[in-house]
């Protein structure tokens, strides 16, 4: 059972994680005020596609590559699961 996700690159403080996914789609997207997020321009957005097999060593490299200055999330879903990943030692 496979995961998708859309992740956004700027939320990433380590990209190297994205070589290790199967990008589906990539778009960007400039930064509105709804976005919320003044200090970038855009949103580069990877569609990916998560090995189920890979969920959870997914999951925990997601939290160490994401931005650790802002309150970045992410998260990723098969038809009966959902991860959703914030970064090591962030709380809510």
């Amino acid at each position: 059972m496979d995961y998708r996700s859309t992740i956004i690159e700027e939320s990433l403080e380590d990209k190297s994680i994205l070589s290790e996914l199967r990008i589906t789609k990539k778009r960007i997207s400039q930064v509105t005020e709804k976005h919320k997020t003044p200090w970038i321009k855009q949103w580069t957005l990877d569609d990916v596609e998560i090995p189920g097999r890979k969920a959870e060593e997914t999951a925990q490299a997601l939290s160490r590559s994401l931005d650790s200055k802002h309150e970045w999330y992410a998260d990723f879903k098969s038809g009966k699961y959902h991860y959703i990943i914030f970064r090591v030692g962030y709380s809510v």
